[in-house]
């Protein structure tokens, strides 16, 4: 099945691409979603009348994604929960939690945003996460995780100087 695509899709096509797909992705999913037309000659008119508005609405995703990237520029997140004298944590730091917490301080971040490749955090310490605001850009942020317990937060500030 042909497609016209709306807007870039990850590994299939950019705006205005007409690509093909299996006739269950194009019906189920593209279609009815939004993110692509049927490759008829009408649609095909169709969008090439809107073709321009389209564009200058993806050109206005990618400045507000921009402008967020620059919000997150430099960002510290401090985070505590609770820990072992290891410094592993009991339970994890995921997605939905740096959210939360990029929520609370004013930056508007979705959980599907933020990317942990290696996945969920589970010791105290500092880690750079990767936020994607679309499909081109990213931001990172530091994430740091400390521990409720002040003992141990200690004991880890002095090996840390030990080891230096």
């Amino acid at each position: 099945m042909q497609v016209i695509l709306l807007q870039r899709i990850v590994n299939l096509g950019k705006l205005g691409e007409t690509v093909d797909v299996k006739s269950g992705y194009g019906r189920n999913y593209l279609i009815p979603q939004g993110k692509a037309l049927p490759a008829t000659p009408a649609n095909v008119e169709k969008f090439e009348a809107r073709r321009a508005e389209l564009e200058a609405i993806e050109a206005e995703e990618l400045a507000a994604a921009n402008k967020r990237a620059e919000a997150l520029t430099d960002v510290n997140v401090i985070m505590r929960a609770k820990s072992g004298e290891d410094g592993k944590l009991f339970g994890s730091i995921g997605t939905r939690d740096i959210a939360d917490a990029l929520t609370k301080s004013g930056l508007e971040v979705d959980r599907a945003e933020v990317k942990l490749p290696e996945g969920t955090l589970r010791q105290v310490g500092e880690y750079n996460v990767d936020i994607q605001l679309h499909h081109d850009i990213f931001a990172s942020i530091l994430v740091t995780i400390l521990s409720e317990d002040g003992d141990v937060e200690a004991a880890q500030q002095e090996a840390e100087e030990d080891a230096e």
